[in-house]
């Protein structure tokens, strides 16, 4: 499918302070749109000005959700180099929430090369600063002018693309989480292995709630016996128990995330035990009072890996590894942000060239 550019007659000046990006308050002068209708299938892909877009106010998206997003990035390497980390996998997903939200299926290896078209327009916004990188947003909302609860038949995909530092505040200090056991975000056979909007809006009420007793995330348990952990509200949770890290595994209510992955696949590499299961919040609290608890932390493309000093469960506060990143958390990190600034040696494949 051919691509068409329009560019921008207004371009908008470039952040000069780079170390006041913050998260995603920044959008660059393109986006990328492509249409889709039922029985025309994908179509008309094109690149122009970023700006507002014209909906029905009876569009099925705002009405039923049916919407999905992914997010990932693009870094700048010391040599002035742009280049993504595992795209495909993003994609991947995409069409895994696709499927769940009666979503028609994107071509991957077609949305990756739409990418590159649209960051390599738009290289000049991707910063050059420690620690920032080129946050990327694709999406679809269905755009039926329709009131009736059903599948759509036309859907509108966008990326749009946003300069950025780092997501937590607190950077890779240690983060406080708060463990939630009054609400519940998804249950298996749900929508929780999606990535779709109304995941996060039934996360809210909980984030407002920890945020006021100043912790930063949740950390949700299942939602039928409210014991096993899943996950927190912005990142997959890792324990390193007694040297063995572990993660709660993939069943259907929470995301696959990509530095999930890659951490997994990295730890294995080094010859560390690494254990996809179900692991309760009660054997989270023994192993921390048997002294057994070395690290907890979160993994996600925006954090990449964020630390966990606190974690709350009910009354009690547990200090994680006297509130001081781990040495697991601070070897992952240096690794994955080292693979994704071209620092050191994909020795995966990982990395996907924008420009040589």
């Amino acid at each position: 499918m051919e691509i068409k550019v329009e560019l921008t007659k207004n371009p908008k000046a470039k952040p000069q302070d780079e170390s006041k990006l913050g998260f995603g308050q920044i959008f660059t002068d393109h986006m990328f749109l492509m249409n889709y209708d039922e029985g025309q299938g994908w179509h008309d892909a094109r690149i122009v000005p970023y700006g507002p877009i014209e909906l029905e106010p009876s569009a099925m998206c705002l009405h039923y959700g049916q919407e999905v997003f992914e997010g990932l990035k693009a870094y700048r390497t010391d040599t002035g180099k742009i280049q993504l980390f595992r795209p495909d996998e993003n994609f991947k997903r995409l069409n895994l929430s696709n499927e769940r939200l009666c979503i028609p299926k994107v071509d991957e290896e077609f949305l990756t090369e739409a990418l590159k078209k649209l960051i390599l327009v738009e290289q000049d916004w991707v910063p050059h600063s420690k620690d920032t990188s080129l946050y990327i947003r694709p999406f679809i909302i269905a755009t039926d002018a329709h009131l009736g609860v059903h599948p759509a038949h036309h859907y509108l995909l966008m990326i749009i693309l946003s300069p950025v530092g780092p997501y937590y505040p607190e950077g890779l200090d240690p983060v406080k989480i708060y463990v939630e056991t009054k609400y519940v975000r998804a249950v298996k056979g749900g929508t929780g292995m999606a990535k779709t909007a109304g995941n996060y809006s039934a996360s809210l009420l909980s984030q407002e709630e920890a945020a006021e007793q100043d912790y930063t995330q949740v950390l949700w348990l299942d939602g039928v016996e409210r014991k096993y952990i899943e996950e927190v509200g912005a990142m997959n949770i890792f324990f390193v128990i007694d040297g063995v890290a572990v993660t709660p595994m993939l069943q259907g209510s929470i995301l696959s995330g990509i530095t999930r992955k890659s951490c997994i696949e990295i730890m294995q590499s080094w010859g560390m035990k690494v254990e996809e299961r179900r692991i309760s919040i009660d054997e989270v609290v023994d192993a921390y009072h048997s002294g057994k608890l070395d690290e907890v932390f979160g993994t996600g493309t925006a954090a990449v890996i964020s630390p966990v000093g606190h974690l709350r469960y009910g009354d009690m506060v547990m200090t994680i590894n006297d509130n001081k990143i781990g040495k697991i958390s601070q070897r992952l990190y240096d690794e994955l942000t080292g693979i994704q600034w071209g620092k050191i040696e994909d020795k995966f494949g990982w990395i996907v060239p924008v420009t040589e």
